[in-house]
């Protein structure tokens, strides 16, 4: 088969013939339609992220069909849409999986990391870790939903019950994050980088209460700040703009350093928090929330072998809304079987 490949030494992936995999007892084999590009990708190629599987085949949001089952699985069969997540593995026995904290597993296995991924026009999969995907969406436009979706679901409900949301960083995640935010009767506040006009009118037309760069202060003191970018210093820039009792929510899973900051900053009862991976009840959760509503996804389409371009304009900051991967022809078949909805 035909594979993108991050050999560890080069953040040039390279295409490449790749053994076909086999599904073992418990995995399923996936035909890849689409595969989104994260950010998350980025700091694996870019040498962020230690000791990833070398050679590995990058991307953990993956749409495909079911082609294979391997022993024992029942929750799907051939033919089947599947979407394919970041955690892609846990040991079930740890102190954090038996307290249902299975994003805390002390030896989990993630995709496109420890565990090759979509980058490729087949990926095998363990079945428990597999999703379901909401019909009304195309395969394209599902793959962000696999990551940009998950973590900022996850993401926004650690800010718990708060009215006034802002959100740092209005990427991939944020444009999902901020349209659930809204159907929850939340006030969303859009923080771009200083000068973003393009993506402060993409907010605004997303129906943000409020858009400006990440230097400006908002119209209201914030409940919470939703931080994607992964940039350190966007923590005592969010801490100023939330109000006693608020939280600020760091939502990577890499961000360079925090720089000191006044105690005055945190006083107040405010709280610095993050998010690590998700669990699978994440992962239901939000395929449910995004099958009762259409999501207007932002995506734009690039061949297989094309991953570098789309992995550089995600590091350049050329991209409004997510990148995604098409493989096997994944917009016919997405309009064959999987049309959205009207809306």
């Amino acid at each position: 088969m035909r594979a993108m490949v991050f050999n560890g030494n080069t953040p040039v992936l390279q295409s490449r013939d790749w053994p076909d995999p086999m599904p073992r007892a418990g995995e399923l084999l996936i035909v890849v339609h689409a595969c989104g590009v994260c950010r998350t990708d980025l700091h694996v190629v870019d040498g962020e992220l230690a000791h990833p599987k070398r050679p590995v085949i990058p991307g953990h949001e993956i749409v495909g069909t079911v082609a294979q089952l391997g022993a024992g699985v029942t929750d799907f069969a051939p033919g089947d849409r599947v979407g394919v997540p970041w955690l892609g593995h846990t040991c079930g026995h740890c102190r954090y999986c038996t307290a249902g904290r299975e994003n805390l597993c002390d030896t989990p296995g993630f995709t496109g990391y420890t565990i090759d991924g979509g980058y490729a026009e087949r990926v095998v999969a363990d079945a428990r870790y597999c999703l379901h995907l909401p019909p009304r969406y195309s395969d394209v436009e599902a793959a962000p939903l696999l990551c940009a979706g998950l973590i900022g679901y996850r993401t926004l409900a650690m800010a718990g019950d708060a009215k006034r949301i802002g959100i740092y960083g209005f990427g991939a995640a944020a444009h999902i994050v901020a349209q659930v935010a809204r159907h929850q009767g939340r006030a969303v506040y859009a923080f771009t980088r200083p000068g973003d006009i393009a993506a402060q009118r993409f907010a605004l037309g997303l129906k943000a209460h409020w858009a400006g760069g990440s230097d400006e202060t908002p119209s209201d003191a914030l409940d919470a700040a939703l931080i994607f970018a992964p940039a350190g210093a966007l923590v005592p820039v969010a801490l100023k703009a939330v109000a006693k009792g608020g939280v600020v929510v760091c939502g990577g899973i890499h961000m360079s350093d925090i720089p000191s900051f006044p105690y005055d900053l945190l006083w107040g009862e405010r709280r610095v928090v993050s998010v690590a991976n998700l669990t699978r009840e994440d992962g239901r959760a939000f395929m449910r929330i995004a099958g009762q509503f259409h999501l207007d996804l932002h995506t734009t389409p690039y061949p297989l072998d094309e991953a570098n371009r789309a992995l550089a304009d995600l590091r350049e900051g050329r991209l409004t809304g997510a990148a995604v991967l098409t493989v096997s022809d994944a917009r016919a078949s997405s309009g064959r079987r999987y049309a959205p909805a009207a809306h």
